[in-house]
């Protein structure tokens, strides 16, 4: 699925932070004492959350596109069961095509 939004270019840019985060981290001393071995820590910890929510939010979001493109696909052959069958039907015909091609 080559199709890219705004939320998956954010979400993206997001995993990368949180990428570059830790493996500085990881080129850290890693000293528990060291300063800036903490502060790379609490960058990390704080990247982590973020995307983290980010990802619940995305979720959520295409969750909620779904369910509601099925609720209107299901509304649309209910109201019109011969059109829905006429569709399915032809879906099935292009598709057995392809395949028949391979």
């Amino acid at each position: 699925m080559g199709f890219k939004n705004a939320d998956s270019s954010s979400l993206d840019d997001d995993l990368t932070l949180l990428s570059e985060t830790l493996e500085e981290i990881l080129r850290a001393s890693g000293d528990p004492a060291d300063q800036k071995y903490i502060e790379l820590k609490a960058r990390a910890e704080q990247a982590l959350h973020d995307v983290k929510n980010r990802v619940s939010q995305a979720s959520d979001t295409y969750y909620y596109r779904t369910k509601q493109a099925v609720c209107q696909a299901d509304d649309f052959v209910r109201d019109k069961p011969w059109q829905g069958v006429g569709i399915g039907a032809a879906v099935g015909l292009v598709l057995g095509m392809l395949l028949a091609r391979r």
